[in-house]
């Protein structure tokens, strides 16, 4: 099972990514991980992008699609891979097809998780960080103790800048202009399958697994 995760900042894809993970046993592949990873190895494509961004600017189309691509032939990913975070525009997706192509990989689906921008905000706002440990939970989660349930660190919460309202509704706006074409790119090849994010992760979860039929 091949499928590509797609969503707003907020809907819950790295959540639903790590279940479908665990039940499909197949690799959860986030490309800001996979970068990392490929400048940390200082792989060659990983020089290169680390060499980009140390000027400020984003890592190019076909250096991301390099990356994608030596992840994509690593043995983990044979019967399948969720990937998460790409595409992003348009013009990614269409890169991303003749890679899939070039590999004989034709079984791709995308997973269009979505949510209300309000009920987004609500969520995120609705959140706290530990800053000792860098655990996330929402506030009914610590609303009975000041202590971090991970760490035990005591008075260590805190809202995370892309927590706040103004960002949320910022990286929203960018989200409806550069990449919600990239859904409108893959409807028409009829291969979306869109699951609302609201309810609880366990009942998302099972829809989504409906959907893929198990």
């Amino acid at each position: 099972m091949r499928l590509l995760l797609f969503g707003a900042p907020g809907v819950g894809k790295g959540t639903q990514a790590k279940l479908l993970s665990v039940k499909f046993n197949i690799p959860h592949i986030s490309t800001g991980d996979i970068l990392r990873q490929a400048v940390k190895d200082q792989t060659d494509l990983g020089r290169k992008a680390q060499e980009i961004m140390s000027r400020g600017d984003l890592v190019p189309d076909n250096i991301m699609i390099g990356i994608i691509k030596y992840r994509f032939s690593k043995s983990d990913c044979k019967n399948g891979f969720i990937l998460d975070g790409f595409p992003r525009t348009t013009n990614q997706a269409v890169e991303l097809d003749m890679l899939l192509n070039e590999m004989n990989i034709n079984d791709i689906k995308l997973i269009n998780i979505t949510a209300d921008e309000d009920a987004i905000v609500k969520r995120l706002n609705n959140r706290r960080a530990c800053k000792v440990c860098g655990h996330i939970f929402t506030l009914s989660e610590i609303e009975k103790s000041d202590k971090c349930p991970n760490c035990k660190a005591s008075n260590s919460f805190y809202l995370r800048d892309d927590d706040k309202e103004e960002v949320i509704r910022k990286r929203l706006e960018i989200f409806r202009k550069t990449t919600e074409p990239v859904l409108e790119y893959y409807a028409k090849q009829g291969n979306v399958i869109s699951i609302n994010g609201l309810g609880s992760v366990e009942e998302v979860n099972s829809e989504l697994l409906k959907f893929l039929g198990n």
